[in-house]
């Protein structure tokens, strides 16, 4: 499969969880949209746009089981995270819910939400290796009175854990709870069904494990809040007339849920575009059988790392995916990277939590045996 890539060969990239990596005729069908926008840019954007952009959205909810009236694109998760942040009224003394596992970016927005607010940002501290079956349970143990909404990683960045999201929001509604899960590295490197795990919003990257170009995310909502969502930009979108007969050849769209958040002035639709290329890429290649077999990849290098390091895995093999955390016993996360790339020409994360730095080891259909070896051997 790594013929069907752009990665450079003198480098052993195992960091598609990072930013992923995007195949050669999904890149192609993206330089033609350019090209044919380029055409006649007033037709593309003024009078197409909205029609093709429905389109996408279309594909990509069938993929994510959802309804396209309910998604929109965004140029990624930290986008979609802050759209819903800033539309959320907290009142002093409010309580978001989160754990101490989530990505940097998103807690320093509800940390400047809930401070703006008056309200509180509580961190649950989840222990590791992780308990599975005890998660849901400890989280709720935190709920109050207070408690406006709970946020949480569906992949968490840093550790790679697989959180059971489902049985979260399950418990939540029961409460009368809003939840926001942050699906950043979740399409494609785990099946997803959206309406099945029924969060009030969800927002994942496409760019990553779908590999689909650069800037191409969603913002899954449901149908009750659209009214409460803005956009970060305000643009021509807020002026359309409410009630408005369903109009797809304009740039503004037909809800106001498409209207708010998909015109944000001029700006390259490629990428959103070409979502439905890359779920075609991955159905013609057998998606989850290369799933699998970077699982088992995964998996087994970790457990060998871990044995030969002395230390324990954080999960069980079931809670992980396409990404292993590899605890290392090196102070200096910083520098091992650097040593990692600098001497070794391999790419792949050094993460931190709890005071432990990880490998974050991405296996992506284009890595091999011998990348994996490579790795373990730098290690030693």
């Amino acid at each position: 499969m790594k013929h069907h890539f752009l990665l450079d060969p003198t480098v052993t990239f195992l960091n598609h969880g990072s930013y992923g990596a995007c195949p050669r005729e999904v890149l192609d069908e993206q330089r033609r949209w350019q090209d044919e926008m380029e055409r006649n840019p007033v037709e593309f954007q003024a009078r197409r746009s909205a029609g093709l952009l429905h389109a996408a959205r279309t594909a990509l909810a069938t993929y994510l089981g959802a309804s396209a009236e309910e998604l929109v694109f965004v140029p990624n998760a930290t986008t979609g995270v802050n759209v819903v942040a800033r539309s959320l009224v907290l009142q002093p003394g409010d309580e978001v819910l989160t754990t101490d596992l989530e990505y940097g970016a998103c807690i320093e927005t509800w940390e400047q939400i809930c401070r703006s607010a008056g309200a509180t940002l509580r961190r649950v501290h989840i222990p590791l290796p992780l308990d599975s079956a005890g998660f849901v349970p400890r989280m709720f143990e935190q709920v109050n009175a207070r408690t406006r909404l709970v946020f949480l990683s569906h992949i968490t960045s840093a550790t790679a854990l697989v959180l059971p999201v489902a049985a979260l929001c399950e418990q939540a509604r029961a409460q009368g709870l809003l939840t926001l899960i942050d699906g950043a590295h979740a399409p494609s490197q785990i099946d997803l069904d959206l309406d099945a795990i029924g969060a009030d919003f969800y927002t994942g990257n496409c760019h990553k494990w779908l590999c689909a170009p650069k800037a191409a995310a969603f913002l899954h909502a449901r149908e009750q809040h659209h009214a409460g969502l803005h956009a970060s930009v305000i643009s021509w979108g807020y002026l359309a007339p409410q009630g408005q007969p369903a109009d797809r050849d304009g740039f503004t769209g037909s809800s106001v849920f498409e209207r708010r958040l998909q015109w944000q002035g001029t700006r390259d639709i490629s990428a959103f575009l070409s979502v439905p290329a890359a779920i075609e890429f991955q159905r013609k290649h057998d998606w989850p059988a290369h799933r699998a077999r970077c699982h088992a990849m995964a998996m087994e290098l970790m457990h060998q790392l871990c044995k030969r390091f002395g230390l324990l895995p954080i999960a069980a093999d079931a809670d992980l995916a396409q990404m292993a955390p590899i605890p290392v016993p090196h102070p200096d996360a910083g520098a091992l990277r650097r040593e990692l790339f600098d001497r070794h020409r391999i790419e792949v994360p050094i993460t931190s939590h709890g005071g432990q730095n990880f490998v974050r080891v991405s296996v992506q259909v284009y890595n091999t045996d011998d990348d994996l070896a490579r790795l373990e051997e730098a290690l030693r």
